[in-house]
């Protein structure tokens, strides 16, 4: 099914029945809800530990009829198939897509018994869950030595801060999930992550920590990627000068050697290259080409993370990936958690022309997973090309956006509330906080003495989705004594779609079961679109030029004549401007 070409959706009947509906559509998210009782129910599935209430979204049964159909047509659970058994679904670069692989359970485990294939999965010869549970042993091995001390620096001292050198796929994703479970990071332990060539963000990541406890993680599949290694040459030099500043070592090729071998491991399959930078390639954890950088926190680029919240915690990391794979695989597709939600991003792209949509955990923890999902989302599906090299023949993708609430709620809710544009919202939150607080002192008005300051908070998280849907009419803002004058102004519309995601806690498995989840919705609808959410040749041409223009950058005449007017004047003024 690969080498053939996707199927036009615009020519299905499902699509020209969406139309339709689409044509003079006016959403009654009152009146739907006070005409069906249990339509909350209808519309809240559970998948893994997350309970997903579709219920506010403008979708009825007749239109999730047609979306349902629309994926048959789209072969969305055929083609998620093909990908979880190694088919190279990935056109443009000839490879299979396996994320889901590096969470499958080892092999001779009861959870392995549970799969298909359940044993012998060999994809292009490699024995796949061999290779991987191979080197998840190899990073755990080095996780655990971290942890205990027994891994140490130069001068014998136990690592205390990890600093993990990446971009894109290796920074988002460790960067992202570190901060989500802090709470379960060992004491004593710090990690930090530097990730953009600009050189303030090396020099902040390496302020005041001590040369003697730091290890460094270098991230780069090729050992190759521009920002990465000069950064991790800056942070090389940071060591050495440090080191030696202080006499801990001396100042010759044989000490720097060594200092290097015990502060530096790297994530690579480049193996030549990372001896060439001074790092024993014993210490080099390797993954595959059939991981792309975004979907790749669960693989040895997660060594950073195996580290902080040590392998038991990776184990549950990827259990929860795991979780979601499986519902994703099982599942029918009315009931298919990931899907519908995707289906539903489809009917908002391209019948109700939403551009944007935002996320919203209300979980502080999370507040980088708006970024993280931005690479997800739109490297994967900013596509204006289908799989067989076609146009594509609808819009493709999203704006993805967002912040943890409340602090959205002081910022940019009111564009969502009250604002022209249609935005599809996802609202995350944790019914167990990882610190509940009580303000025993209140403010004597709508906080009383002792309240509990989780439930004040989520108290926002289920306002915001009901103001959102049911918004207030001009006879209930007069009914408050509004001056007639202002009425107009304080109109909430309402049939703002959100959909809202609730789990028990902000555990490892959640944490993996919510990034899985928007794996699989951006399968959905890269599937639809019948594009290749694989491959990323956007990020490339910009890369290449940078190359190019540094030599005009760094003063060169000639390099600098080439350019065109405005690069030219560009770089001009910025070379009059540079003074150290």
């Amino acid at each position: 099914m690969t080498e053939s070409a996707p199927i036009d959706p615009t020519a299905t009947d499902a699509w020209k029945q969406l139309t339709g509906i689409a044509s003079g559509f006016a959403p009654d998210l009152r009146g739907w809800f006070a005409s069906d009782a249990d339509r909350a129910e209808t519309y809240t599935f559970p998948a893994g530990d997350l309970t997903v209430d579709l219920s506010k979204n403008l979708v009825t049964e007749e239109i999730l009829a047609q979306l349902l159909e629309l994926a048959k047509d789209a072969g969305v659970a055929e083609r998620y198939q093909a990908m979880i058994s190694g088919e190279h679904i990935n056109v443009t670069e000839d490879r299979a897509v396996l994320h889901t692989a590096l969470r499958r359970p080892a092999p001779g485990t009861e959870a392995a018994a549970q799969l298909d294939p359940a044993a012998g999965f060999v994809v292009d010869g490699a024995d796949i869950d061999a290779e991987v549970h191979a080197t998840l042993e190899k990073v755990y091995a080095f996780a655990d030595r971290v942890r205990d001390g027994s891994w140490t620096g130069v001068t014998g001292k136990r690592i205390e801060t990890v600093v993990n050198i990446g971009i894109g796929g290796s920074d988002l994703g460790p960067v992202m999930v570190y901060e989500a479970l802090k709470p379960y990071v060992q004491e004593g332990l710090e990690a930090r992550f530097v990730s953009n060539i600009d050189p303030s963000d090396i020099y902040e990541k390496t302020a005041g920590l001590d040369p003697e406890t730091t290890l460094f993680i270098v991230a780069s599949k090729t050992f190759g990627t521009l920002e990465t290694l000069t950064n991790a040459r800056l942070a090389r030099q940071w060591l050495w000068e440090r080191l030696g500043a202080s006499g801990a070592i001396s100042d010759d090729d044989e000490a720097r050697t060594a200092a290097v071998a015990k502060h530096f491991v790297a994530v690579s399959t480049a193996l030549d290259k990372v001896a060439a930078f001074g790092i024993d390639p014993e210490n080099a954890f390797g993954f595959w080409d059939w991981v792309g950088g975004r979907y790749s926190v669960d693989s040895a680029i997660g060594t950073s993370l195996a580290i902080a919240i040590g392998p038991d915690g990776f184990r549950d990391f990827l259990a929860g990936f795991h979780a979601l794979d499986e519902h994703m695989r099982t599942t029918p597709l009315e009931r298919n958690v990931p899907v519908l939600m995707g289906l539903l991003n489809v009917w908002y792209t391209n019948f109700l022309d939403a551009q944007s949509h935002v996320v919203l955990p209300y979980a502080q923890y999370l507040h980088r997973f708006p970024a993280y999902l931005q690479q997800l989302t739109m490297e994967s599906n900013g596509k204006s090309v289908r799989w067989d090299g076609t146009p594509v023949v609808t819009d493709t993708g999203e704006v993805f956006w967002g912040e943890p609430g409340t602090n959205g709620q002081h910022a940019f809710y009111q564009l969502i509330h009250q604002g022209t544009r249609l935005i599809p919202a996802d609202f995350i939150a944790v019914a167990n906080p990882a610190h509940p607080l009580k303000d025993e002192t209140g403010d004597g008005k709508a906080v009383t003495p002792g309240a509990d300051v989780h439930s004040l908070f989520l108290a926002n998280f289920f306002a915001q989705t009901k103001a959102l849907a049911f918004g207030k009419t001009a006879d209930e803002v007069r009914a408050e004594g509004t001056a007639e004058s202002v009425v107009p102004a304080r109109v909430f519309s309402g049939n703002r779609p959100t959909t809202s995601i609730l789990a028990p806690a902000l555990t490892p498995s959640v944490v993996g079961q919510l990034i899985a989840l928007y794996e699989h919705i951006v399968f959905t609808e890269g599937t639809i679109w019948g594009i290749d959410s694989f491959d990323q040749w956007g990020v490339e041409l910009g890369k290449q030029l940078a190359l190019e223009i540094a030599p005009a950058v760094d003063g060169d005449a000639a390099a600098l004549a080439s350019q065109d007017s405005s690069t030219k004047a560009l770089i001009a003024k910025y070379l009059s401007l540079r003074t150290n």
